[in-house]
């Protein structure tokens, strides 16, 4: 069944009750504030880094699952109600949350009233806007009065949840009842001290009231719901001291009948230079001027709407990047609109803050930004080449790297470390991309430290070469490369052997002198070693380039004559040299990665391994919603192979449908010139074609899922961890790449669609190098069939069209 609808004109997600399977949330934010909000108003903000500057609280875990948000209680003649349902739960007359790019807009009637919230960050601004309508519906006057709420955090996210014996003591605010713009509550925990921000809230009108403190607010014993202060229809201007602040305005309205009026909320984040951090001499009030120039750029509805028209037009431009016009509406809501916005949400948060990332946990990882970058660079090239020389910058000398690193200070995660030795690899992919992308090859040039040691700086190429070279010198003995701590798979641990509960698998100490090799990082290193060498050759570096193509071959052997079961790809060998993925096995027999990595690397093309290895994986692996990560799924704890066997069959990394590794074999399926086995792969995992089931998906209708569960679970086809997943950029790379078939190259744009029959016509419109390329194509779907095509009225050879002029126009006629 379905919760909403898409409104593709207006590019928004449209949920029609409140009652959705899981909170169903969007992203507002694209540069360095950031909210998530929940179709319900739940969620919370921060600046730029979700544990170091979270802004406003959230608890997770909770009952109900989405508690605490940026609420506006509504008393109405002694009836109190939310708008957004919760937390009130009053019935609600009419209900809508609008999820678009950048902003979602929720609204509630009740008892002749209705109240609109448009919820963004505009561009530039270190702010989210709530940009309030209230209207009266009814043929008579109504005078009501609006609470807001907002829970401030206490910055470090992780502390505000544990260190309560200190935290309950230092919660500071200031109240500006009568400001320039308005009235104002500043949050301004530990300010006195080392910070040199704090946080604002504020209404673009007088305030009737305030409370600032959390627990006057609410009510001894009580719980949002049924909060005291906007049950007694006044506010009780508490100020906090200690404890929980809050921020909460009371706005009293009379309105005549059929009449509307127009608020503006402010929450934003604002620093001070320390020699500017205080208004008096005393250092006892903040600061107030720019918060001051904060509000007085949204002091009215009308600046307000400008900003949204602007974050408007700059989403319409982002995606005329890359758009297709086709038969199948799924298709083409998915690739114009919602997937290259998730690419984006990913690219900011990694896997760091979700409904399921706490954003306390991890920050950016080596290997998830880079992955990122694929499916982003076309969209904000000169952010992916910042982005790019961060990543580099936490490698180490010998070409390991950081797993990952905080985006506030950009520095490496020492509580996770290093030692995956899949991470080197992928910042070759990254840099492959956008050299491809932008043709810039003087990134390849650019000075980048080591571990960001000042002084250790050496040519970004330097680095690629640094990664190349750590997989060659870390070989077992069937020449394959050794896991180290994990591979992609965090939970495939072949060195850790832990039988102590609660110990991390991926930071214990591992075992020492084992032999662990992954037959995925060699696929990857006959990938990415060969764009390495084609990189090499375009600096003219001709005897590194043969080197590198030699030790490619090498390893293409290698996994042809040891990574070879039979009928697939093994995984691995384990730390005693066993092999991991077989059919010898009676669980685990086959695992997905191998086979798309090596297909997409062309490992086995000519022997029909390749082929093989597909077969294998749709005969075992593919279900109605996806393919399993493994089969059989293991039933026992197997402590040679770590955390994949300790999670219950059919979940996450044993058994369950990892959607980021499903692209591998989509791709891998159009390598093979199989679009049609490759379509039908795309539709089981993307969540457009997924709406119809939402009761069984639970998640997002619009957006990718990290993982669904396998057919040994006991809820086969529920969805988990929405949102945050590697999956965004290679479900893009896949459908626009390789099934639609459209990809930038170092010379020209490469047009090879392989989609199948069930798209017979589609148009596709490119924007590289400042031209823009018009491809249409007429499809057969019959297998194995490849473009001919033809380029301004010119038929040409091949498949790749050179890049035109800036500003020109190329029209390109493809038919299969």
């Amino acid at each position: 069944m379905r919760y909403g609808y898409f409104d593709d004109d207006a590019r928004e997600y449209v949920v029609t009750t409140p009652h959705t399977p899981y909170p169903w949330i969007n992203y507002l934010g694209s540069e360095k504030f950031f909210s998530l909000v929940s179709h319900q108003a739940g969620g919370y903000s921060f600046y730029r880094d979700a544990k170091m500057r979270r802004l406003t609280r959230y608890r997770y875990n909770n009952i109900p699952a989405d508690a605490g948000g940026r609420y506006l209680y509504v008393h109405d003649e002694g009836d109190v109600w939310t708008p957004s349902w919760l937390p009130v739960k009053a019935d609600l007359d009419h209900f809508e949350a609008r999820h678009g790019l950048g902003y979602s807009r929720i609204t509630g009637s009740r008892g002749g009233l209705t109240v609109d919230t448009l919820f963004f960050v505009p561009l530039g601004e270190d702010a989210e806007i709530q940009r309030v309508t209230v209207t009266n519906d009814t043929d008579a006057e109504k005078t009501v009065t609006l609470f807001s709420f907002v829970e401030f955090c206490l910055w470090n996210a992780q502390d505000d949840q544990t260190n309560y014996q200190r935290n309950l003591s230092i919660g500071e605010v200031e109240i500006e009842q009568e400001g320039p713009h308005g009235s104002a509550i500043y949050h301004r925990t530990e300010y006195r001290e080392r910070r040199d921000h704090y946080a604002v809230f504020g209404v673009n009108t007088p305030a009737d009231g305030f409370d600032t403190d959390r627990d006057t607010f609410v009510g001894q014993y009580n719980g949002l719901g049924e909060a005291a202060v906007p049950r007694s229809g006044v506010s009780a201007n508490s100020v906090a001291s200690g404890w929980y602040p809050i921020g909460s305005h009371s706005v009293k309205l009379t309105l005549a009948p059929g009449e509307s009026r127009d608020l503006v909320y402010t929450l934003g984040y604002v620093e001070n230079p320390d020699e500017e951090k205080w208004a008096d001499d005393d250092h006892q009030l903040i600061n107030r001027q720019r918060a001051h120039d904060l509000l007085g750029r949204f002091a009215t509805a009308e600046q307000a709407d400008a900003a949204f028209d602007a974050l408007r037009a700059h989403w319409t431009g982002l995606l005329s990047t890359y758009s297709v016009r086709s038969t199948d509406e799924k298709l083409d809501r998915m690739v114009n609109v919602w997937n290259q916005y998730q690419c984006m949400v990913t690219f900011n948060m990694s896997r760091s803050a979700s409904f399921f990332e706490t954003g306390i946990g991890r920050g950016m990882g080596f290997r998830d930004s880079n992955q990122d970058l694929l499916g982003f660079v076309h969209l904000i090239p000169e952010r992916a080449r910042e982005r790019i020389i961060d990543i580099a910058s936490t490698q180490f000398a010998d070409g390991s790297a950081y797993h990952q690193y905080q985006p506030l200070t950009k520095r490496g995660n020492n509580d996770i470390g290093s030692g995956f030795n899949d991470d080197p690899l992928w910042l070759i992919a990254g840099v492959a991309a956008y050299v491809k992308e932008t043709g810039d090859f003087s990134i390849l040039d650019e000075p980048v430290p080591f571990d960001n040691e000042p002084g250790s700086e050496v040519p970004l190429f330097e680095h690629l070469t640094r990664s190349f070279e750590f997989t060659v010198e870390n070989r077992g003995p069937h020449g394959l490369p050794l896991i180290g701590r994990a591979d992609w798979n965090d939970c495939l641990n072949l060195n850790c052997f832990s039988t102590t509960p609660g110990e991390s698998f991926q930071t214990t100490e591992n075992q020492a002198g084992g032999a662990a090799e992954s037959v995925f990082i060699a696929a990857q290193f006959v990938l990415y070693g060969q764009q390495y060498a084609d990189l090499a050759a375009r600096r003219g570096l001709a005897d590194v380039s043969s080197r590198a193509e030699e030790l490619v071959e090498e390893m293409r052997t290698a996994v042809l004559k040891d990574g070879w079961d039979g009928q697939w790809f093994l995984r691995a060998y384990d730390y005693y040299g066993t092999p991991v993925g077989t059919d010898a096995d009676p669980e685990g027999k086959i695992w997905i990665e191998p086979q798309g990595f090596a297909t997409m690397a062309g490992i086995g093309l000519e022997s029909g391994a390749a082929e093989q290895a597909l077969d294998s994986v749709g005969e075992l692996l593919a279900t109605d919603h996806g393919m399993v990560l493994q089969y059989p799924a293991y039933t026992t704890y197997q402590v040679q192979l770590g955390e994949v066997s300790t999670y219950p069959p059919g979940y996450k990394e044993n058994g369950g449908i990892f959607c980021h590794n499903n692209p591998w074999v989509i791709i891998g399926e159009t390598v093979l010139g199989r679009g049609d086995r490759a379509f039908d792969y795309y539709k089981r995992i993307t969540p457009a074609y997924r709406e119809d089931i939402s009761e069984v998906h639970k998640l997002e209708p619009y957006v990718y899922a990290q993982m669904i569960a396998g057919k040994e679970a006991v809820r086969h086809g529920e969805a988990k961890n929405s949102w945050l997943t590697g999956t965004a950029a290679w479900n893009f790379v896949a459908v626009s790449q390789h099934l639609l078939g459209v990809r930038t190259d170092y010379d020209g744009l490469v047009v090879d669609p392989q989609i199948g029959p069930d798209v017979p016509t589609f148009t596709v419109t490119r924007v590289a190098r400042g031209a823009t390329y018009e491809i249409s194509v007429t499809n057969s779907g019959a297998q194995g069939s490849r473009g001919a095509l033809v380029v301004d009225g010119t038929p040409i050879e091949g498949n790749t069209v050179p890049y035109a002029a800036p500003g020109s126009t190329v029209r390109v006629e493809v038919t299969l």
